[in-house]
């Protein structure tokens, strides 16, 4: 349970940046939504991977080569997923984009990634 909660903690600081760095790049700069989104996700991912390395698994022992491939094959996946989920929920159900963002990368962090991190990628 320890590490789930810090799963979550390194997922919430890397979300944070995530959502911050898309709402700067639509709101301020006047990127398409899906382009902010995918530039966040890209930036909090990069964020993810460290805490995860460093602190939430603490495998700083393993091959970086390896957790690094590891971690780009997921992250590939999860930038698929929620950047589907911004999509369908902005222009199909016609939520704001940074709702659909929060609601698809809550869903990812909790599910998918944390599963991902901790039985493929740090194997903990």
């Amino acid at each position: 349970m320890y590490v789930f909660l810090k799963a979550q903690a390194s997922s919430l600081s890397a979300s944070i940046i995530d959502f911050l760095i898309t709402f700067l790049c639509v709101n301020v700069i006047g990127f398409w939504y899906v382009l902010g989104s995918i530039i966040g996700t890209i930036t909090g991912g990069c964020v993810n991977f460290y805490m995860g390395r460093n602190w939430t698994f603490n495998a700083t022992q393993k091959s970086i080569k390896l957790q690094i491939v590891k971690y780009i094959i997921v992250w590939i996946g999860n930038l698929l997923l929620v950047t589907a989920g911004v999509y369908i929920l902005t222009h199909f159900l016609g939520l704001n984009y940074m709702v659909s963002k929060i609601t698809a990368s809550v869903l990812m962090g909790t599910t998918y990634n944390y599963l991902m991190q901790k039985q493929f990628i740090f194997i903990h």
